[in-house]
């Protein structure tokens, strides 16, 4: 999230070639996603366009409402609407820890860890930065991307 406009171009031209590496001994791309806006969207968006499956795990319950920008609720739904599963966590509304839980039942279920992040800790905790901790404490493969003219918004 918080990315500049840019950034998501920038997400959009990378994103095909780091999957096609990271798939290259596989039988198929499944790609695991909350959707959020930003970077979780353009990542379903390139597995979807490289031919793979999508699978999303929500946050909580009511996560398409939580989405005030008309735009960002269409791309959700396009996205969910495109999704081989769609599983909500039991989480009545937004909170720290259903974002924590959310990121936690992704790293569960993957065999590595694309995160779009510039490296930096997160100013009010959780987040990517928890997230790759988390993957590299349990020993999942983590391919962090971040172009050098990335910039946040």
């Amino acid at each position: 999230m918080d990315l500049a406009e840019a950034t998501e171009k920038l997400l959009r031209d990378a994103l095909p070639t780091l999957l096609r590496e990271l798939t290259a001994d596989a039988d198929g791309l499944t790609g695991l996603s909350c959707l959020a806006p930003g970077a979780d969207s353009v990542f379903a968006e390139a597995v979807l366009d490289a031919g793979g499956t999508l699978a999303v795990v929500l946050p909580f319950h009511d996560y398409r409402n939580s989405l005030a920008d008309p735009a960002v609720r269409d791309r959700f739904d396009r996205l969910v609407a495109a999704a081989s599963e769609v599983t909500a966590l039991p989480y009545p509304e937004a909170s720290l820890g259903a974002f924590e839980a959310a990121n936690s039942a992704l790293l569960k279920r993957a065999d590595a860890l694309v995160a779009v992040w510039d490296g930096q800790p997160p100013a009010k905790g959780g987040g990517t930065a928890a997230t790759v901790a988390e993957a590299r404490a349990s020993g999942l493969p983590v391919q962090v991307l971040w172009p050098a003219e990335a910039r946040r918004g």
